[in-house]
């Protein structure tokens, strides 16, 4: 029951914002920011030096805040971000053991997947969602032909998603959003309320789709 009452309450924010950050401090404050825009799912990645303790920090910040893991590449790399607090872990692709390690400890797994087959794969080893990396190499055309064979399948884009197309994407089916660059761009240049803004503007955009 755990992991799927974390995957609805994801679902239902329609949007997670994937955080990166040249130290830790800067992925906290771009999370922090974020989260000041409304966004309530964030995926801190493993590209962040220190990673599991932004994890920790934010999750004690924002007790209502979803709060994962993204870019895991191995079981080894769960596992730390479990024992941090993760609720969520997002690959860039699909890896076994990660997937079965992930439903030993009723956390969700959103594995990168590109094709059909791999889709499938993930479904089979428990992944609720699967995230379609790159989305902007496919477009949300994309869905309405996965869908015909699977329509059962839960996608979460991720990759080249916009202010402009976040709409299109959830009204072709997207259970939800993964934005990246385009929201935390501010925090480059240590401006964090035009990553606020930005991510107001995102969750207006992800607001108006049932």
């Amino acid at each position: 029951m755990q992991l799927l009452s974390i995957v609805q309450g994801m679902t239902n924010e329609k949007l997670a914002v994937v955080i990166r950050g040249d130290s830790a401090e800067q992925a906290e404050q771009t999370g922090a920011a974020c989260y000041a825009g409304g966004v309530k799912v964030l995926e801190v990645t493993f590209t962040v030096d220190g990673a599991e303790n932004v994890i920790r920090r934010l999750k004690d910040r924002f007790s209502d805040a979803i709060v994962g893991a993204g870019t895991v590449l191995d079981a080894e790399t769960a596992r730390i971000a479990i024992l941090a607090g993760a609720a969520f872990i997002v690959s860039p692709g699909f890896d076994k053991q990660t997937a079965l390690l992930c439903n030993r400890y009723q956390v969700p797994y959103l594995p990168g997947c590109m094709t059909i087959t791999e889709m499938i794969t993930a479904m089979e080893y428990g992944a609720q969602v699967v995230k379609l990396f790159p989305g902007g190499t496919f477009g949300p055309s994309f869905l309405s032909a996965v869908k015909g064979p699977l329509p059962h399948v839960n996608i979460m884009p991720s990759g080249g998603i916009t202010v402009d197309n976040t709409a299109e994407w959830l009204e072709a089916g997207a259970v939800m959003v993964g934005v990246g660059g385009d929201m935390t761009k501010g925090a480059k240049n240590g401006d964090f309320d035009a990553v606020t803004a930005e991510a107001r503007r995102f969750m207006q955009a992800a607001g108006g789709v049932q």
